[in-house]
């Protein structure tokens, strides 16, 4: 692909599609000029890469729509100095929005192969700070916790219970939750043992899968 198209193509992404719908940290929105969504997508799909739409990446698995990656990325108000958990690395794209921005991530996929791709993208790349792990994303991945921020890109029936335990104190967590085609983007934050509750918007994601979260389909 020709650069200066795919530098045209991230500025219009970063203008109609976040900045118009109201994402304004501005080191959300020069990251999202800065990483080559593209990579992260199968080269046959790659004219669509900056589309206003979730992209296929196979195993029955998506690279979300750029605005909603924007705004669960958004919504964990990163300073630079956070050790974030991702639970479901898929393609890679949202891992390595989070690399830019924070210190530490350590990122966990149920699918080994998607595992495998995305840490392969994010070395060529360069990334130095991303721990890569295959497993039940919902158990989180308790050697490395507590963390300061977790996000999970799958839509769990209810806030997994080890994934708010490896939370610190005051640490917050950004997810999907509910049944079927609809569910609610969640902002939780550790108070104690609770956790308060805040309903950003209605998104739509593929369910995690795993012991604290919908069962394995046949």
């Amino acid at each position: 692909m020709n650069e200066e198209k795919l530098h045209l193509w991230r500025d219009a992404m970063v203008r109609d599609q976040l900045q118009a719908r109201g994402i304004n940290d501005p080191r959300v929105l020069e990251v999202f000029r800065r990483v080559p969504r593209h990579l992260f997508v199968p080269e046959h799909w790659r004219d669509e890469s900056y589309e206003d739409h979730p992209v296929s990446i196979g195993e029955s698995q998506t690279i979300s729509q750029p605005y909603m990656v924007a705004l669960m990325t958004q919504c964990l108000e990163l300073q630079g100095n956070e050790k974030v958990l991702e639970i479901g690395s898929g393609s890679g794209y949202q891992t390595a929005i989070l690399a830019e921005l924070c210190s530490q991530v350590v990122t966990i996929e149920r699918i080994g192969l998607l595992s495998t791709r995305a840490k392969e993208i994010l070395d060529r790349l360069g990334y130095k700070n991303v721990t890569f792990r295959v497993g039940d994303g919902t158990l989180g991945v308790p050697e490395f916790a507590p963390y300061d921020r977790i996000l999970v890109t799958a839509s769990a029936p209810e806030i997994p219970e080890p994934l708010s335990e490896q939370l610190v104190e005051g640490g917050m967590m950004v997810l999907p939750v509910g049944h079927g085609f609809m569910q609610e983007l969640i902002i939780a934050r550790r108070r104690g043992r609770e956790l308060s509750r805040k309903f950003e918007c209605r998104c739509v994601f593929v369910p995690l899968l795993g012991m604290y979260g919908f069962p394995e389909r046949d």
